[in-house]
Parts: C-alpha cells; structure tokens; sequence
C-alpha cells in the first residue's frame, strides 16, 4: 500500500456505511482512488474503488460504476467479484469488489521477464474470464498488464480486474462511455480505433499483453494518430517469442478479424491442448505461426477521406478518454505530417523570479501551440516581461489533460509573491516564494490551494511572510497603541530594521495578566516571520498609573540595591517577608559628579513616600550625598531600624501584613530641579503623577538617569 496524501477520499481508520473500514491507499488514477478495507462484520478484506466528488456527481461516471457494479452477475474465479455500489452521505460514489493480493503483471514485468509457459498459463486463465463475461455480453475493451493480478504471485490464479469502460454488446444495450474509442492504444485492436469493440477486441489486447510481458516492454504504438492507424494494420513483431507461444499471439493479434481467433472459448481449448503437450492438428481457426498476408488484402481500401475521418476520430479519442496519454493532443500539422514529437517524463515546469527587472525565467513544456501561448501569457501577466525565446517546447508525456490549464493559470495564483519559484513536475505542484505581509500571505495561500484543487495537483507550499526588512517603529506603533502600564520597549532594535527570522525582544509592565499574549497577537499581522519575546512584568493600579506618565528614560548606569536591614546582605529577588527590615540604596557610577538625585517609594496604599528631597534632607546635588566606595556612590534612602534608633530622621519600614503587594523604588537624576518646591514627605498617587507629567512636559531634557526597581512583600 502507499501513504496517504492530504487529498485522498477517504482516510485510514474511516469507516464507510458503518461497514467498512479503511486500512490504506491501493492505487490512485485521474478520477479516484482505490482502497483497501475491512469488512467490520465479516472480516473480510475488500478493495473499494471511490470516485473523486468532481465525478461523483457526473451520471457518465455514476453509469461507469453501475456497470462495474453490474459484473456481480458473473461468477467466475479469473474475473474479480463485485458486490455493491454505494454513496457516501458526503456524495462520493465507491464499488466494494474482492480484494486480490498479489502483483500485477505490469509489476512482474518490472521485476523480471515472465517465461513462456507461465505465459500460456495466464492464457488459458484470462481467456477462461472472458469467456464467462462475453457470455453475459460484456466486452473488457481495456485488458492490460497493469488490470490483470497473479494472485498470490501464481500465474495460475490471473485474475482480471478493472471493468470500468466495458461495453454492453447486448441488443439494444448502450456503451457506457459512447462508441468513442476506449482503452490503451498499445493493446488496442484496430477496430477499436473506429470507436468499435467486440469480444474479439479482447482477444487482441490479451495477445498484445502476452507479447509485452514476453518482451518486457510496452508494444509500439506510433507516436502521432496516423502513425497509430497505420501500425494498427499491420502484424505485431513476435520474431523471437519461442512456440507455442509465438503462434498463440500472432492467432490473438491478427488486424483482420476473419483471421483473428473466433472467441475466447476457442482459445481456452487450443491453449489447453498446448499445455497438456497435445499434437492435434488445429482447424481452420487455429493459432497460425506464419502470415504473409500483405496489408491491403487485410481490410477494405480507405479513400483520402476515409483515412482523414479515421484520424479525427483518433484525434477525439485522445482528447476525451485517454486519461493514460502522456499529452492531450499534437498540433493538426503534426498529425498530418506524422513528423514524432519528443516525449517528456516527468513533464516540467520551472520559473522563478529573484526579484530584480529582467531576472524572470521560465522553462517549460506544452503539448500544442495554444497552450504554450496560454502559459507565456499567465507568466508574463505576473513576471511584466514576456518569456525569452525557446523558453516552451512543445512534447508529449503530459500527465492528465488539467495539467496545460493549471500550468498557465498558477502565475495568477502566485501573484502578490516575491523571490518567487514555480515547480511543476507531473501532476506534483511546489510554490514558494516571499508574502509582503502576513494577510497577503494568507491570500495567496488561500489562492494557490484552491488552483490545485481545481486541477488535481498535489501541492507543497514554501511560503514565507514578509516584510523582508521590518522598521521597529511599525512595531512602536503597536506596542504604544497598546500600553496600558509605561512604555513597552523593544531592546535593542537593529538600525537597519529587524531581517527574516530575527527575534524581537520586548520588555515592559502590564496591569493585567497573560499580556505576553495579547502584545503577540497584535504584533502577529506586522512582524511576518519573526518571534516576540516579552519580559512583562505584572504590577498594580498604583504603580501602573505612575508608570503611565513616564516617557521612555535614559538608565546612565543608575541602579537599585535591595538588602537585609539585620544582617546587610543584599537581596537579590527583591522579596521580603513579615517582620524583615528591606534597606535601599541608589548606586551611580563616581565619575558621574554632576546632577541632582530624587528618589521616591510608590506604595501599596496609593501613596508616593518622597524619600530624596524629603523634610529633613534638601541636598540633593549628586556630589553631596553617600560615599563611594571601589569606584560607585552608594546613597542610602530606606535605612536600617538600628540606623532609624540612631537618628530618627533617617527613613525606615518593617513589613506587616497591611504592606504586602508590590512597590516600586524610583530613582531620576536630572541636570536641573524635578520639581519647583520641595515635596510632602507622602502624597496620593493621582498628586504625584499630575506633578510629575507636568514637570516632564515643562522641562524635557532634564532627566539624565533613571532606575526603579520592585520591592515585593508577601507573608
């Protein structure tokens, strides 16, 4: 079994009709999928054959399946047994039928070349299956290597399989898929080519895949319709193939069909004969080993006419059933000129664009002049320059007849990409390329999966979101919008704007919880392919209305020490708990020996304690306050309780279970005076915010250093 891919009908484990189970992927064609299954009640193993939902609802397929269907009536262990056709409630039609284990002989020719009793076995086998649905006045009409399985490896057990395009020879009865040609031209009988078939038509494609298997190879069918028709006319090369075999193929191949075997009956009984060694001289209808016939005593002489009405039937066959055909149709003039086209496998598409005028490319191949036109057009739409000559050749080996309209439709599809490249291969589709913006992206993604699903591509997306340089003030922008507690600062943005896949690194306080959260979400649109990181501290109504009046502010290298009043260790979490005695500190570098310092305490009680300046300390100039000790000034603004007992002036606090929450120590240092008059001792938050915005709009420029820091006190 193969994988499954994302646009398979079915997916493993389903269970369709409450019956059947799926187990895995058998076999994938141009208008569905075959699976394997189990039989929940029974435990049966099946093959499920589903229609894609394109066709589920088209009644020249539904008539193909309940043809198929309709084989149940035959009974025969060389012809595979049907046993219903069902729809899902989701609309897609599938035939459950036996499943038969074992290769195919298109598998067994890729592995090895089958010897020549084994070939008469399966003879005397598949003739033994046509002779049970000829009798129900079904004709195969598409017998091959790939649709007959050995079962469990044995030629013995050749089974038949795949009667999706046979015809009811009955009277009065219609052909499922009209009187147009069906099947693969390899193995198609001559008659089959005016759009006729008949169980002797099955004979000749059971000769040709004998002849095949033998050689190990695909018989020649010609290159261009014309070359088809005439070829048909004439004898397959079997020089080489030993007898009985060799005579056995020539009997079942014959062009004409007077000269052809009878009915499969009478090949059943002739191949027998050969296996058990018999003698018998054959009748008039016998397996001939030698034809001299020449081709115009074989079939009536074509006027001109005949022959060119003969090719436009050909030429229509293979535009509308030959889903196997490597390419839709050649050029009139080809066909007529019989001149070979080349044939391409994989058939390709490659173009690209680096993003520069003139660096467009393409390179391609079409199966006529219209389509090639059709892909020139979609990619100069997209590319603004027209492709460079030679960029199409015209080939055979196209994949199925979507593949030319999907391939010049994909460029409108990628419109909108940068650094765009387009691959093609088969029906296998990959696209990547750079999205201006993320919505663009979702656009274009959206654009391209609805391309593929309209012409069966399977399709990889290498899509990156843009911008290719993103400015950091797009993400200021954002993060001001959304502040709700002080600025929300990036770190350290790069000049020159963050490049693809670059971290950006904010950090900021927020008034309520997961912000993180909400600043990815609304970054999301704007950065691309890029990752936020955020350090966003929690605080409170108090702090956050304080912080909401700050700009953004210089550190100058000040900072904040927390320590322990009782032994005059630092703390480095800043926590401190019931009964501790925090001590603070503002550090600032020695060589820093102007400005002025204004250090202040905003509480958990809606208070702001003003700790410098306060009531018994005015100095505030930089050079006057704390000692310095190995090259930093340390100024002490909450002190010790054994400090406080020694002058009680100097600030203290003890935590008590009225304190527990988060405050915040605040440190400037300006050029000039913070504010005109010396502040109380302690104030309301909505007192000192006012003060201080209005300070900072009056006199911007005046602050040279700032540091805070959180004290948490809990129980």
């Amino acid at each position: 079994m193969i994988d499954a891919l994302p646009g398979d009908i079915f997916h493993r484990g389903q269970v369709l009709n409450n019956t059947y189970e799926i187990e895995g992927v058998l076999g994938r064609g141009g208008t569905g999928e075959v699976y394997r299954a189990r039989n929940l009640i029974s435990g049966r193993i099946v093959a499920i054959k589903a229609l894609n939902a394109q066709f589920s609802g088209q009644d020249g397929y539904i008539e193909l399946m309940k043809r198929e269907e309709q084989m149940r009536d035959i009974r025969d262990d060389a012809v595979v047994r049907y046993t219903e056709c069902s729809r899902m409630d989701q609309g897609h039609v599938f035939l459950v039928m036996d499943y038969i284990a074992g290769p195919s002989i298109a598998d067994e020719m890729l592995r090895r070349r089958l010897e020549p009793r084994e070939l008469m076995i399966i003879a005397h086998r598949v003739a033994e299956g046509l002779v049970a649905a000829h009798k129900q006045g079904i004709v195969h009409r598409d017998l091959s290597p790939d649709n007959i399985i050995l079962r469990d490896g044995s030629p013995e057990k050749a089974t038949i399989i795949d009667f999706g395009i046979a015809k009811d020879t009955g009277e009065g009865a219609r052909t499922i898929v009209g009187n147009d040609f069906a099947g693969k031209y390899e193995y198609a009988a001559p008659e089959q080519m005016e759009g006729r078939a008949e169980p002797k038509s099955d004979l000749y494609a059971l000769g040709a895949l004998l002849l095949a298997a033998w050689k190990g190879q695909v018989p020649f069918s010609g290159m261009t319709p014309g070359e088809m028709i005439r070829r048909k006319q004439e004898r397959l090369e079997t020089g080489g193939v030993p007898e009985p075999l060799k005579g056995l193929i020539d009997w079942l191949t014959e062009p004409s069909l007077s000269q052809r075997a009878p009915s499969a009956a009478a090949v059943v009984d002739q191949v027998g004969k050969a296996l058990k060694g018999s003698t018998t001289e054959r009748g008039r209808t016998a397996p001939p080993t030698k034809v001299t016939t020449r081709m115009d005593d074989r079939s009536p002489k074509r006027s001109r006419g005949g022959i060119w009405a003969l090719a436009l039937a050909v030429l229509l066959a293979l535009a509308g059933g030959g889903a196997w055909f490597g390419g839709i149709l050649q050029p009139v003039i080809q066909t007529l000129t019989e001149e070979p086209l080349p044939v391409a496998a994989p058939y390709t598409l490659t173009a690209a664009s680096a993003g520069g005028p003139g660096t467009q490319t393409l390179k391609t191949y079409a199966p006529d002049a219209a389509a090639a036109e059709a892909i020139r057009a979609g990619f100069a739409a997209v590319a603004g320059q027209p492709a460079a000559e030679g960029a199409v050749t015209i080939a055979q080996g196209m994949p199925a007849p979507s593949w030319a309209p999907g391939a010049a439709d994909v460029f409108a599809a990628a419109r909108g990409l940068e650094d765009w490249k387009i691959e093609l291969s088969d029906m296998t589709a990959k696209v990547s390329g750079l999205a201006p913006t993320v919505a663009a992206g979702t656009t274009i993604r959206a654009a391209l999966e609805a391309w593929a699903a309209k012409h069966g591509f399977a399709l990889k997306l290498d899509l990156a979101n843009g911008p290719r340089v993103l400015d950091p003030q797009a993400v200021q922008d954002v993060l001001d919008g959304m502040a709700n507690c002080g600025p929300l600062l990036q770190i350290e943005p790069p000049v020159d704007g963050y490049p693809l896949g670059t971290t950006i690194t904010i950090e900021g306080a927020a008034l309520v919880p997961d912000f993180d959260v909400t600043i990815g979400t609304a970054l999301a649109g704007v950065i691309g392919d890029r990752e936020v990181v955020t350090s966003i501290e929690l605080l409170n109504q108090n702090l956050c209305t304080v912080r909401s009046v700050l700009p953004p502010l210089p550190s100058n290298a000040l900072s904040i020490w927390l320590g322990h009043g009782d032994t005059g260790e630092a703390n480095l979490v800043g926590v401190f708990t019931t009964g501790q005695n925090p001590v603070v500190e503002v550090l600032v570098p020695a060589n820093v020996t102007k400005g002025r310092l204004w250090v202040m305490v905003v509480d958990t009680t809606n208070t702001v304690y003003n700790l410098l300046p306060n009531a018994n300390f005015a100095e505030t100039d930089i050079s006057k306050l704390g000692t310095v000790e190995g090259g930093t000034r340390r100024v002490r603004v909450l002190f010790s309780v054994a400090e406080n007992k020694a002058d009680n002036r100097l600030p203290k606090a003890e935590v008590t279970p009225s304190d527990y929450g988060k405050s915040e120590i605040i440190a400037f240092l300006t050029e000039g005076d913070l504010f005109d008059t010396r502040r109380p001792a302690d104030e309301s938050i909505g007192s000192f915010s006012e003060s201080l915005a209005a300070t900072l709009d009056e006199r911007p420029g005046n602050i040279i250093g700032f540091a805070s820091r959180i004290l948490e006190t809990r129980p």
